[in-house]
């Protein structure tokens, strides 16, 4: 046998014996108490930042940790909830972000003026598109903490990746090897409603991390910052408009023998009475007719304020 054929033959180091001499794996006891850290700063500062923002009451309590392949943590998070894949320049470049469903939807709905007492447990499904709006703000925020916590230095911003659905996801390549991470699970609680936010970050960058804990401010007056940017991206929101046109009184029989080429006649005899809605709230009455080669319709009324539909519309 040559040497080459006995280094073939040499058994691959293995993978958690070498992430720890390297400083990608510590014990469980180490990475616990680093978690249990990142949950104090969460618990105690990250309300402040949401009540500073939209004067509303977080609660945050810290929930424990999981320890694994950084992938498999991820895998293994709620269907319900929405990812972000995130970097912190001098810290770590492979940071994911979870925070659950229900939270972005309630905190929607309490901007829009929702009282407590009129909220209910939302369903579990995806957010609609203005609700990803708002989670690119709730997960700048997250990461700002995330940033403030760890002190990187340079102190460089974070970087987000847009909100996605776990489906989403792209699969990482089966040729580039996985960290060992922790995640660190915490609770997030609005108006009695109870959802889940989790930090998945690789164990090389917690385990030289001391976790220090900014100083609370309180502030008394919420910013206009968050209402101001949720309004001016439903403005910019596309919604899909419908228009409803009465056809002429036909009996049964007539309408079963209707056939390819039949005509039904509208049942304004004059300007033809259109209403245009969306998201089945009435939004126009208007008249139909034509403009060049294409059909059209023209405003004559609207049902409702400006505030009115657009706070239907992010429903």
């Amino acid at each position: 046998m040559t040497m080459s054929d006995a280094s073939h033959d040499k058994p691959a180091m293995d993978p958690a014996l070498l992430a720890k001499l390297t400083g990608g794996l510590g014990d469980r006891g180490r990475v616990s108490k680093i978690c249990s850290a990142f949950g104090e700063v969460y618990s105690e500062f990250f309300p402040d930042v949401i009540k500073s923002e939209t004067g509303l009451d977080v609660t945050v309590n810290y929930l424990g940790c999981e320890i694994g392949y950084k992938n498999h943590l991820v895998d293994d998070l709620s269907a319900n909830v929405t990812l972000v894949d995130a970097t912190l320049r001098n810290w770590s470049q492979n940071i994911t972000l979870a925070c659950g469903n229900g939270f972005v939807i309630t905190l929607m709905e309490h901007l829009l003026g929702a009282t407590a007492d009129t909220i209910e447990e939302p369903a579990d499904r995806l957010l609609s598109i203005i609700e990803l709006d708002l989670a690119v703000m709730v997960f700048d925020k997250i990461a700002k903490v995330l940033r403030s916590a760890v002190n990187a230095p340079g102190g460089f911003e974070p970087s987000l990746s847009a909100p996605h659905a776990p489906d989403a996801r792209p699969r990482p390549p089966e040729d580039k090897p996985d960290e060992f991470a922790a995640a660190i699970n915490m609770s997030l609680t609005l108006a009695g409603i109870v959802s889940e936010f989790s930090l998945i970050v690789p164990q090389t960058a917690l385990l030289k991390t001391k976790v220090t804990a900014p100083k609370p401010k309180r502030q008394a007056a919420a910013s206009p910052e968050w209402s101001e940017q949720l309004g001016d991206q439903v403005r910019r929101s596309h919604v899909t408009l419908e228009a409803r046109i009465r056809l002429q009184d036909l009996t049964l029989r007539t309408i079963s023998k209707l056939m390819v080429g039949d005509v039904i006649p509208f049942r304004d005899s004059g300007d033809v009475r259109v209403e245009v809605s969306a998201n089945s709230k009435e939004l126009y009455v208007c008249e139909f007719g034509r403009s060049g080669e294409n059909y059209m319709v023209r405003v004559k009324d609207t049902m409702n304020s400006d505030d009115e539909l657009i706070r239907h519309l992010m429903n």
